[in-house]
């Protein structure tokens, strides 16, 4: 070893710092088991490259200051304005202990909860053929930004990675099943009958049973132009409600079509290129006052006339009155028509609306949309949804006749809560096992095993508490039996079982336990 060599051991952080892959790799290009020489020190040097500067008041051992600051000042060229590390504090510093703003956790009462609920939308999924997809939360930022106006770009979580590419944590899940469509190509074939039950994120200002991050199930059928399509997501979404206790009542659909807008918007030679924004408008009627809808229709170019017309078709109710207006040539009328017929024979009639100011936000959607709403009229709407025959035409893509619905998960949870129809779901363990003596424990285990492979749920006690404690815990949890391990009932190869809910108790052969 050569004389002058320095060893990478003059200082604990030091010498870490030195043998870091990342160091050596992107800065000296070095095997970490060479020494740093007099000629590698001053290539460091020389090419400007910032290496913390290291106090000798944090456990130096055998290294002395003299030794510590010549090597620093070796390096650095003795300049103070090297790279410092964090600071590192020896006293714990107080966190807040709550999730960022509109964000949740999920402890077990809840996520018994949550998991209550993504059972049900995947059973719906399952009654009606859908099979299960999911796609990255985060994205590219292009697949969410399509039209200036829409509400949903000035909401986006985005930011530029590491590889200076502009991403995004998914709003919705629409534009990413577009993607995945598109990128199968004809090697899946149609119709697609998918669902998904994915995390979106939306900066957002919070009201009940709207937050900043929420999970939303999507049904989506690509490939059907006919309007059973809609008839048929529509009954999945009844009979989730069904499922749940909540009835027509409790919650209806109003349903209209964007072409209803694009018939009047074309009486009045309003160009095609206007129509999203005079849907994103609209939509925003029951959000701001009618002065300022007014407003903002007269910037995009609409004429007073045509804006007053416009806002008498969509306070239409009635499917005939609309009939009335704007006749029966039309495919909305025709459309409609089909839905409605189509209610009564999926049996879901009563809880269909016909409403012309529903257009929904997003510019996407071409013909029919709905929208769940709770009768009272307290929350925000429960789900929506529509058809959207152009949107993979506007990433690329070849247009195939689609439609879809999402579906959050805070609103629903609020309305149960309301109509008294959360359920009651308490931990369910079927086993707690125990052992009555220390020395029993590894016996205990055994028990559990054989339990857990013939695939019965066991909360094992870990710890050697008395049975008073024993007995709370398999309470709290929920147990169906308890199993003792007693040093008489084990030399026999047996196991005590007592039955919880009656009190019976038994003996049985551990080969026998079932």
């Amino acid at each position: 070893m050569a004389a002058n060599a320095t060893h990478l051991i003059l200082h604990p952080r030091l010498n870490h710092y030195f043998k870091s892959s990342i160091f050596l790799r992107h800065h000296l290009n070095l095997n970490p088991s060479l020494l740093l020489s007099p000629s590698s020190l001053s290539f460091i040097r020389n090419h400007k490259l910032l290496i913390p500067r290291f106090s000798v008041s944090q456990n130096p051992r055998n290294c002395s200051s003299s030794a510590l600051q010549a090597l620093n000042d070796n390096v650095s060229g003795g300049r103070s304005g090297a790279l410092s590390p964090p600071p590192v504090t020896e006293t714990s510093q107080k966190i807040d202990v709550n999730p960022p703003k509109g964000t949740r956790d999920f402890p077990p009462e809840e996520m018994r909860l949550r998991s209550w609920l993504f059972q049900n939308f995947r059973e719906v999924s399952r009654l009606f053929g859908f099979e299960e997809i999911d796609f990255p939360v985060l994205e590219s930022e292009a697949l969410f930004i399509r039209k200036a106006g829409e509400e949903i770009r000035d909401q986006l979580y985005s930011f530029e990675d590491r590889g200076n590419r502009r991403v995004a944590l998914r709003p919705e899940l629409t534009p990413s099943l577009a993607r995945l469509v598109i990128q199968k190509g004809k090697s899946a074939p149609l119709p697609l009958k998918w669902f998904a039950v994915g995390q979106c994120w939306r900066y957002e200002r919070m009201t009940r049973g709207r937050r900043r991050e929420h999970y939303q199930w999507n049904m989506d059928i690509i490939g059907v132009p006919e309007v059973t399509a809609e008839a048929e997501l529509i009954s999945s979404i009844v009979t989730f409600f069904k499922r749940l206790g909540i009835t027509s009542s409790d919650v209806g659909f109003k349903v209209s079509s964007r072409k209803v807008l694009q018939e009047v918007l074309r009486s009045y030679s309003i160009p095609e290129n206007l129509f999203g924004k005079v849907c994103i408008i609209i939509d925003k009627m029951e959000k701001i006052p009618m002065d300022e809808i007014k407003s903002e229709l007269k910037s995009v170019g609409m004429s007073e006339k045509a804006i007053e017309e416009l806002l008498e078709v969509l306070s239409v109710k009635s499917l005939s009155k609309l009939e009335e207006i704007l006749g029966t040539a039309g495919d909305a009328i025709a459309d409609l028509k089909q839905l409605f017929s189509l209610a009564d024979k999926f049996g879901y009639s009563e809880w269909i609306q016909f409403d012309a100011s529903v257009v929904r936000g997003l510019a996407y959607y071409t013909g029919i949309v709905f929208e769940g709403f709770d009768r009272e009229g307290t929350l925000r709407a429960i789900c929506g949804g529509g058809r959207y025959d152009r949107l993979l035409s506007t990433f690329g893509g070849d247009d195939v006749p689609a439609c879809g619905f999402g579906f959050g998960d805070a609103v629903i949870v609020e309305l149960l809560k309301e109509k008294g129809l959360l359920p009651e779901l308490s931990p369910l363990v079927e086993n707690i096992v125990c052992s009555l003596d220390q020395e029993l424990q590894g016996a205990a285990a055994t028990v559990a095993t054989i339990l857990r492979e013939k695939g019965q749920s066991v909360d094992l006690v870990l710890e050697n508490k008395p049975l008073k404690w024993v007995f709370k815990r398999a309470a709290r949890i929920n147990a169906g039996r308890l199993i003792l391990v007693g040093n008489s009932e084990w030399q026999k190869g047996m196991v005590r079982v007592k039955i919880l809910a009656t009190g019976e108790q038994y003996e049985v052969k551990l080969d026998q336990l079932e």
